[in-house]
Parts: structure tokens; sequence; C-alpha cells
């Protein structure tokens, strides 16, 4: 006799809980429902049906992999990110939550119907300008990243979301792209993890992520001084760079901005209340 769906949670939930998973019976939830393709309602109304035995052989297999720590989002192909489903796997950084306060960030600043021109400097798997110009439809963007693979990762994502009409792909260095002067804004969420940190991250990030998109160098800070001193050089007056922060590096980043001519600084907390994002304005 088949165990019920109730019993498949029950018994993922500790051996996530065994495995040191965060939040294990959200976690088995989700996988469950990612092995059944059931709706969240159509589990409730289920939990004490018995199960389907293709359902109960592919949690089986996602729970040997999620004990591991390979990332949910990897398992699943995708993450949800600011209202959007965003294709997601190792090619880039897995979007995230914390990050989201960077779009409130630069929709704060974009007017509605602004024709504006935006980029996002280390794109990844373009979450970040994908969700901002879906929430403003008269702007267009421009995408740089340096890996061939998360570009490729990006452009599937921009396609996939209706925007790759109204996005130029670069991959390369942003030392060596020339559209610093034509944008009115630009957002990037550059390497701030410092490099003696890396392996104490949690296994899904260290061992997941690209530690290109997270090695920030001895203090974190390589890429801010790259990006911040390029941009100082080569933005438009009066455009507006926003940046995604480490939780313990605003001052630093704030002083980066401001020693090279940046006014205006807005400062935005993530939704555990650390310190994430920056705001500022080129004189």
């Amino acid at each position: 006799m088949s165990e019920t769906y109730g019993a498949l949670l029950r018994a993922a939930t500790e051996q996530l809980k065994a495995a040191s998973i965060d939040h294990p019976a959200h976690e088995a939830r989700r996988l469950v429902l990612l092995a059944s393709g059931l709706s969240p309602a159509a589990l409730i109304a289920q939990e004490q049906d018995e199960a389907a035995d293709t359902h109960r052989e592919a949690l089986t297999q996602l729970l040997e992999q999620r004990v591991q720590r390979r990332p949910f989002a990897h398992l699943a192909g995708e993450a949800d990110f600011y209202g959007l489903t965003v294709k997601s796997d190792a090619r880039a950084l897995i979007p995230r939550a914390d990050s989201e306060c960077v779009v409130d960030a630069a929709l704060a600043l974009i007017p509605e119907t602004a024709a504006w021109r935006i980029a996002d400097l280390g794109t990844g798997p373009g979450a970040l300008l994908a969700a901002i110009l879906h929430h403003r439809p008269d702007a267009v963007g421009m995408a740089v990243v340096a890996s061939g693979e998360a570009s490729a990762l990006a452009a599937e994502n921009f396609a996939r979301l209706q925007l790759a009409d109204r996005i130029e792909l670069y991959t390369g260095s942003w030392a060596t792209w020339t559209g610093w002067q034509s944008c009115d804004l630009i957002v990037s969420n550059p390497p701030y993890i410092r490099s003696d940190t890396l392996m104490t991250l949690e296994p899904e990030v260290r061992d997941y992520d690209p530690h290109l998109a997270l090695d920030g160098g001895p203090d974190g800070l390589v890429s801010y001084r790259e990006l911040i001193g390029l941009a100082a050089g080569q933005m438009k007056p009066g455009a507006h760079l926003v940046l995604e922060i480490g939780y313990d590096q605003k001052d630093a980043v704030s002083g980066l901005l401001e020693r090279h001519g940046f006014a205006n600084l807005t400062h935005y907390k993530d939704l555990g209340g650390h310190d994430r994002g920056i705001a500022a304005l080129k004189t």
C-alpha cells in the first residue's frame, strides 16, 4: 500500500531536518509539489490520499540531491524573482529575494512612462534587468556579463519573458563595454564576498553558484572600485547608479561613491533588514 501524500511530507521533513536544511517542513512541501506536479491547493486536499508511485519515486530522487545541498532552484530549473519566474541553473548566480531591493530602488527612480536606457552590469541570469523592464514597458536595456555561459542563460530568460527585443546583450567585461555614456540608469550586483570567507558560505551557495559571481577579492570591494571608477569617468551627468552591497559594506561603498563625486546617496534594506542597496546620482 502506497504512502499518503501527508506521510511523504512528514518523512521528507524529517530527512531534510537531519541534513540540517533550513525550514525543512516548507522545503519538504516544495519538493513534494515539484515531484507530484500538484498545485498547493490540490496537495492540501489530497494529503490523506495514497501517493502515486511515480510521485514517490520522483520525490526520492529529489531528496537525494537536496540533502546533498543542491539548491532547490537547480532542482526546479527556475526561481521566482520580483513576480517573475526565471530559468536558473549552474551557469549563473541564483536570483534571490535579497536582491529585490535593487529593483525597488531602480523603479523608484524611473518615471513610469520614461523611455530610459538601463544597463545591468554583471547581469548573471538577467533577473534584475528583466524585473525592471517588466515594470517599465517604455524602457530598454543593456545586459553586460563576462561569462559566456551566463550570457546564454540571460538570453534564454529574456526570450522566455518576451523581453529580447528590448535588450542588447554584451558578453565581455564592463571595462571594455562602451555603453556607459548612453545610460540613464545603471544597476549592478557585483561580486562582494571576501575571498577568505567563500568557504564559510552555505553549501548551496559555495558549491553551486559560480565563484566568479561571488568573489569580491581580499576585502570584498575589488569590483566596486573598478565599477565606480569607470562609472565616474564615463557616465553622463544626471544618470543614476544602483548597486547591491554586502550587509556590512554600506559605509565602504558609500565612501567610494562620494569620493568619486556621486551625490544623493539613498540606502535600501533587504527583507531581513540588512543594508543591501545604494542608489547614487552622477553629478
